[in-house]
């Protein structure tokens, strides 16, 4: 699951972004409006955290515009202000949640469950394929009656491929949901975690299979 996060407290932003990603998830950051905007609409996100004081444009005027643009991806606004009609004024703007700082890190995590439940495709906890199931919640790739917990990337690697099983995905498109647009990674990464899984799956000894196509990507294929 991809997320942006919109926040101008640089402090904040690193220990929600290293949080979210310990729990699973590929997060990208901005720290002004105009850059959620526009990462927003360009990026394939799962869900979008925006803070509601940010330079250049609020975070309710990122969501107003946004959903001015029929971009629909569910949103929790995330801010020190907590009046009645604050609140108000952030679900008119199209929120689908909100949360007051300071908060608790638990809350933070229940509510980012909560919001990313609400997509019009609805994603499983469990991606189920062949005989292999890829459990969201402890990152856990199981098969046989066997188990083994991956790590941030190689879970979203996966998780990737078992949304959309026999789907071919090119290794740019795996480099923007997985390590994300301002990366510094480079792209070997995506081989070597293609190859840990592979090894894995073997392991595990899995009907299943992680192919190459020459020139196009990777698929996830019953074999």
């Amino acid at each position: 699951m991809r997320i942006l996060f919109a926040e101008d407290d640089r402090d904040l932003c690193r220990a929600v972004k290293a949080l979210l990603e310990h729990s699973g998830y590929s997060v990208d950051v901005v720290h002004n409006g105009k850059d959620a905007l526009d990462y927003a609409e360009g990026g394939a996100y799962d869900g979008l955290i925006l803070d509601w004081m940010m330079p250049e444009l609020s975070g309710v005027q990122v969501l107003e515009k946004l959903r001015g643009r029929h971009v629909a991806t569910p949103c929790l606004m995330l801010t020190a202000r907590d009046a009645v009609e604050d609140r108000v004024a952030g679900l008119d703007a199209g929120a689908d949640d909100y949360l007051a700082k300071p908060f608790a890190t638990t809350e933070l995590l229940a509510r980012v469950r909560a919001l990313l439940r609400r997509k019009a495709d609805y994603a499983p906890d469990v991606l189920r394929f062949a005989d292999v199931e890829l459990d969201r919640a402890s990152m856990t790739l199981r098969c046989n009656g066997r188990e083994v917990r991956l790590n941030n990337k190689a879970f979203q690697l996966m998780e990737l491929l078992a949304e959309r099983p026999s789907a071919v995905h090119s290794v740019d498109q795996i480099m923007e949901r997985v390590w994300g647009w301002d990366s510094e990674a480079e792209i070997n990464v995506v081989w070597v975690n293609i190859s840990f899984l592979r090894k894995k799956l073997n392991e595990l000894g899995a009907h299943v299979e992680i192919k190459a196509t020459r020139g196009v990507g990777y698929s996830l294929e019953a074999k």
